[in-house]
């Protein structure tokens, strides 16, 4: 009887050790993972409802954010108008009434005068120069500390590339021939214009049609050749001239509330950010496919005239935009900071410009030669 009590004594002593070495070893933990936050945004923009490319572009950044965060960020979109006015997108987002904003820097030159070189310059960059500069160079970290003290912070999303020069009732022969010219223009480019003998009119989008068809203004510029025949501009102006001097590669801007920004895990941020380069891209894809298409309609219309700005009057516009910018920087110190910045970036990208698409350019046109040696022999001195 002994050895079979102790027989069983060790069997049982054997089952515990494997069971966890003892007959009180305690329940495997069964914490339970907390939820993760999720955030219900708002997002106005200073664009119509359904507008091309430029809404599209909002809407197709909001689904993106939503599906890379697994809805943990949810993003109601509204247009210009449907919850705020379109030119208070930046006041919105600034006092945090809303978290998000689309639009273009320019717009709120008056209140950060610097911020137009965000958006375009006058015979500035082109897109693949703003896009160098904002995410290569010092131009986001620029931006974003100009945004800081209004609590936001900008993103780059969209770039219409260079634009037209506008519709006109008469041709353009001279730079006598813009003095007393009304034409829709904002940003620097209305400033060269008004220094020119111009006078700069700020009209919206929905606006234009009816102002140049009535001859409330005698010219106008919006974006490209999509955008301006969807407006009907081929319809109230005969002269469509190239190239847009004015915006040569206009960045548009996402906006985002900075307690909004600072509250979100940095996995989600980073999702912020991819979103917003994928719909830059996307939106500039967009605009060369679309502008292409609506271009070989114009030329095939009989009654629409497109023509290139003469040689010296380009040149007079750019000699007058030097001393607009000129003038601009002295008034202000954050203006001179970023122009001084924009322009030394500038002169080496179009060192390169010059050396690979020019170059290359002239290389498969015969009829567009280019001094290679002269432009190297240049840039060593």
């Amino acid at each position: 009887m002994h050895l079979k009590q102790l027989f069983f004594g060790v069997l049982l002593c054997s089952t515990a050790l494997l069971g966890g070495c003892n007959e009180s070893a305690p329940a495997p933990d069964s914490k339970t993972v907390a939820p993760e936050k999720t955030y219900q945004w708002k997002m106005v923009s200073t664009w119509p409802p359904n507008f091309p490319v430029f809404q599209e572009g909002v809407d197709r950044f909001a689904k993106s954010v939503e599906t890379m965060s697994n809805g943990r960020i949810k993003i109601q979109v509204y247009a210009g108008g449907e919850l705020v006015p379109a030119l208070q997108t930046f006041d919105a987002v600034s006092q945090g009434s809303v978290q998000l904003g689309h639009g273009a820097a320019y717009y709120w030159a008056g209140k950060v005068p610097a911020a137009q070189f965000m958006s375009s310059v006058p015979f500035g960059m082109n897109a693949s120069g703003m896009n160098a500069w904002l995410y290569g160079g010092d131009g986001l970290k620029l931006w974003r500390e100009l945004y800081k003290p209004f609590n936001v912070v900008p993103f780059p999303v969209g770039n219409t590339g260079v634009q037209m020069g506008g519709w006109f009732k008469k041709e353009i022969n001279s730079i006598e021939d813009l003095k007393g010219l009304k034409m829709r223009m904002p940003g620097l480019g209305g400033k060269v214009l008004s220094k020119a003998g111009g006078v700069p009119v700020l009209l919206a989008g929905s606006e234009l049609y009816t102002a140049l068809e009535r001859g409330n203004i005698d010219a106008a510029e919006w974006v490209g050749p999509y955008h301006d025949k969807r407006l009907g501009l081929d319809r109230a102006a005969r002269y469509y001239y190239t190239p847009g001097w004015h915006e040569p590669g206009t960045t548009l801007e996402l906006i985002v509330n900075q307690a909004a920004w600072d509250s979100l895990t940095p996995d989600l941020q980073k999702m912020i950010e991819e979103a917003a380069m994928a719909t830059n891209q996307w939106m500039h894809i967009q605009f060369e496919i679309l502008n292409l298409n609506a271009l070989r309609e114009l030329l095939a219309d009989k009654n629409v005239k497109v023509l290139a700005f003469p040689p010296a009057v380009l040149a007079q516009l750019k000699q007058i935009t030097s001393e607009v910018l000129a003038e601009e920087a002295a008034k202000d110190a954050d203006f001179r900071r970023v122009y001084d910045n924009y322009k030394a970036f500038a002169a080496d990208n179009d060192i390169w410009h010059t050396l690979s698409e020019i170059s290359y350019y002239s290389a498969t046109h015969p009829d567009f030669p280019l001094d290679v040696q002269k432009v190297l022999q240049n840039i060593t001195h």
